[in-house]
């Protein structure tokens, strides 16, 4: 591994958000769940999850949509709601969905400043009924049009910007937020040997 690569990879590692992921409940096209990916690994989500109750797992993502960035992130992938939902509470203070409800916040009230799940759900379906009564609460994407909803990885790309810019406002960009212990693993992982304990 040449050193600007080295370099690169740690860079990358050193802004990874510890504090935020993106949750796909029973997604069916495989090249939406890419297209998130792509998007989670751009603002620097690692750990990602995919909850299949309702569909099979999916054994690949689609290439073109990701331009590999599957290869990056950590994916956790469920076919129980509740064991998922378990793990999740581990890590993430707050758990949101994705759904038009009466009592739903708008994006930009969420505060990302803080530790937050964002779930996104079925093209056609939406989040369930089981995965909205284990959250905290729901959100939505402001919109003017007559048709008020957004393709899954528009919708996530637009939420998941918006915590990035509150995220980097707070300079949350400018410190290591993943343990030492995950930073070191994802290195190996990646092809690096060294120990990275100094350098991250």
């Amino acid at each position: 591994m040449t050193p600007e690569r080295s370099e690169k990879l740690i860079k990358v590692l050193r802004q990874r958000q510890g504090n935020l992921t993106v949750v796909m409940e029973n997604v069916q096209d495989p090249h939406n769940i890419s297209a998130v990916m792509r998007t989670c690994d751009a603002v620097g989500i690692q750990d990602i999850f995919i909850l299949n109750t309702k569909i099979p797992r999916h054994k690949k993502f689609g290439a073109k949509s990701s331009s590999s960035a599957a290869k990056w992130l950590t994916v956790h992938q469920f076919d129980n709601a509740e064991l998922c939902f378990a793990e999740l509470r581990k890590c993430y203070d707050k758990i949101l969905t994705t759904h038009l409800s009466s009592d739903a916040v708008g994006l930009y009230e969420i505060d990302f400043t803080q530790s937050v799940a964002l779930v996104f759900g079925n093209e056609h379906s939406g989040v369930s009924d089981e995965v909205r009564a284990l959250a905290d609460g729901n959100f939505i994407i402001p919109q003017m049009g007559i048709i008020r909803s957004l393709n899954i990885s528009v919708a996530c790309a637009i939420s998941i910007y918006e915590a990035y810019r509150q995220k980097n406002n707070a300079g949350h960009y400018k410190k290591a937020s993943l343990p030492q212990e995950q930073i070191n693993s994802l290195l190996t992982e990646w092809g690096f040997f060294e120990d990275a304990t100094d350098l991250v």
